[in-house]
């Protein structure tokens, strides 16, 4: 059996997670001296957001080189140590590979003998394509006459991957990481490897109303999503292997979604189901997602879910802090390979940034990358220094961890539970409620799971011992805000 069907994943945000070097910015060595909190919380792997050599206009997704490591973080020296002791605590380490752009500051693209290896068109930009951080997704450069095409920040212009020597460098860097000792990679931007040779307008979205993003009022049909895309899903997994996890990034409906797990199952080991995050927070709307993705999957497929990551609100934030508990028995109890994002085990919510503090570019993600709260300390533990972004109100670490009743306990006692649990870990999925606030359902021959997604009372719908509950009791009926595993 692979590791990752019982695994769980912590996202670890590097500038955020721990500053070992007084600069007020995280970093490889401050990330080892915490393996052992990652340890003792009970994730099975850490997957790190990218630390490679960047300008940091998107903060390590626009890359200068992709084989080695960014001074602000540390050196390969770091990173292999790094490896070295999370192995030795029984974790694994997952890395960003960003295959679909690099800077524009990579030597790649200043090189004029490699021109092809990026999607340049002559003369002014042959078509209606939108950036997906708005505006338009052609940078004309004045040297040549030429414009080049990037579907996010102008310093990113995106690789072409028709070319083979393209996917043949792309395919090294797998094989450089992999000879270093790490455990699988997170395919960034998976959908938007390939785009439509013709260079044709993406058609106007119907569904479009004013005050959605820029990027939805056309259908990415020509420059996301393509067929061929599973092409270079199958040669990236024949590199990563069948041993190493495979993990896609892929912004989809479910029924597209499900495709990038590739013909035979030679694809993504995972395409990340952030389906989740935009559902609406009622137990009917809930339930009927996961039936339908329960439905959609492939067969011998591993299913996964996500609750939060670096770019979207924090699960504290969208659903509030009382529901936040709630969320979590849910991840931790459905039925496939769930992923953490840091601090979410300590309820943390986003944090107002001011203007003059805001430092992403265009998209607002500042709020959810907020350095790690740790302690009582000046800036939280985080760091001796003034921190890159402000730190958030709240307990840390050291106050949660012997409380009995905080969030940090209770996500310990879902990762305990569900480790020890054939049920949870592996059993088969049924829906036994899904109404009037309440979602229940089944897992295995002997769980169950109660989730009250409304902040008042409601009926027990299913009888049986309370093994866990995310308030202090738990008894016939959930309190509001109130969910329950229990042994039938």
């Amino acid at each position: 059996m692979t590791w990752w069907r019982r695994g769980v994943i912590y996202e670890i945000y590097p500038r955020s997670f721990q500053d070992s070097g007084g600069d007020g910015v995280g970093d490889l060595p401050g990330i080892a001296a915490r393996l052992p909190y990652l340890q003792w919380l009970g994730v099975d792997a850490i997957w790190l957001t990218p630390v490679y050599p960047s300008p940091q206009r998107d903060f390590g997704y626009d890359i200068t080189d992709h084989t080695a490591i960014d001074p602000r973080f540390g050196s390969l020296a770091d990173f292999d140590a790094l490896v070295a002791q999370a192995h030795g605590l029984g974790l694994r380490v997952i890395l960003d590979y960003v295959p679909n752009h690099t800077s524009d500051q990579h030597p790649w693209f200043r090189d004029a003998a490699k021109r092809d290896w990026y999607l340049w068109h002559p003369g002014d930009p042959p078509n209606n394509w939108i950036s997906v951080f708005g505006g338009p997704a052609w940078e004309r450069d004045p040297d040549s006459g030429q414009s080049y095409y990037h579907a996010y920040l102008r310093e990113q212009p995106d690789l072409n991957w028709r070319n083979p020597a393209v996917r043949a460098a792309m395919l090294g860097v797998l094989e450089f990481w992999i000879a270093r000792g790490v455990d699988g990679f997170r395919v960034d931007a998976m959908r938007q490897l390939l785009k439509d040779p013709l260079w044709r307008d993406n058609p106007p979205n119907p569904d479009y109303v004013p005050g959605m993003p820029e990027y939805d009022s056309l259908l990415p049909v020509h420059t996301a999503d393509l067929d061929e895309v599973q092409e270079i899903v199958a040669a990236m997994r024949a590199v990563i292997g069948d041993d190493r996890l495979m993990v896609a990034e892929v912004y989809a409906p479910i029924e597209r979604l499900v495709r990038y797990y590739g013909e035979g199952g030679r694809g993504a080991h995972l395409p990340l189901n952030f389906h989740l995050i935009g559902t609406p927070w009622r137990a009917e709307d809930v339930g009927a997602l996961i039936e339908r993705y329960e439905a959609a999957l492939p067969e011998g497929a591993w299913p996964n879910w996500v609750l939060g990551n670096h770019d979207r609100p924090r699960i504290a934030s969208r659903v509030g802090p009382a529901q936040a508990r709630v969320a979590a028995m849910l991840l931790l109890t459905l039925r496939g390979t769930p992923t953490l994002y840091y601090g979410d085990e300590l309820g943390m919510a986003d944090v107002p940034i001011a203007p003059h503090q805001a430092v992403d570019p265009g998209m607002a993600r500042d709020p959810v990358r907020t350095p790690m709260r740790w302690d009582a300390g000046p800036h939280a533990g985080f760091s001796t220094a003034e921190p890159w972004l402000p730190v958030g109100a709240g307990q840390g670490v050291a106050a949660q961890r012997d409380d009995p009743r905080s969030m940090l306990t209770l996500y310990r006692r879902l990762l305990a539970l569900r480790r020890d649990s054939d049920d949870l870990a592996e059993g088969a999925y049924r829906t036994l409620h899904a109404a009037d606030g309440v979602l229940a359902y089944a897992r295995g021959e002997r769980t169950a799971v109660a989730l009250n997604l409304t902040g008042e009372p409601r009926p027990l719908p299913v009888a049986g011992e309370i093994v866990l509950s995310t308030h202090s009791g738990g008894g016939a009926s959930l309190q509001g805000d109130e969910g329950v595993v229990l042994t039938i």
